[in-house]
């Protein structure tokens, strides 16, 4: 085989899994429930967020928190403080993607 296959879990409980960690990329998947949240912290490399399922809450170094639905892609520059959270009722899932992947 060529190709290297990765599986991520399908769930509907809270998911916070890496997918691929390897020195090009950092891909993760998540699930938040109804008023789960990442902890706040500052992007280690550009963050890729799709939302593939519910609506993501999101606040940037300290701005009002913007919403966004399924189906939404997010580009967050380095170094960026963040504040990810599912308040809406429906299961939030998200893929991340560090890319290039962070360093140390």
């Amino acid at each position: 085989m060529i190709e290297k296959v990765y599986k991520m879990s399908p769930s509907d409980a809270h998911v916070i899994e890496p997918v691929i960690k390897d020195e090009n990329i950092h891909y993760m998947h998540m699930v938040l429930l109804q008023n789960e949240a990442l902890p706040t912290h500052r992007t280690n490399a550009t963050v890729y967020m799709t939302v593939a399922r519910g609506n993501l809450s999101l606040s940037l170094e300290d701005n009002e928190f913007n919403h966004y639905p399924q189906g939404t892609i997010l580009k967050i520059p380095y170094n960026t403080k963040m504040i990810a959270q599912n308040n809406g009722e429906e299961t939030l899932e998200l893929y991340v993607v560090k890319a290039p992947a962070p360093k140390g």
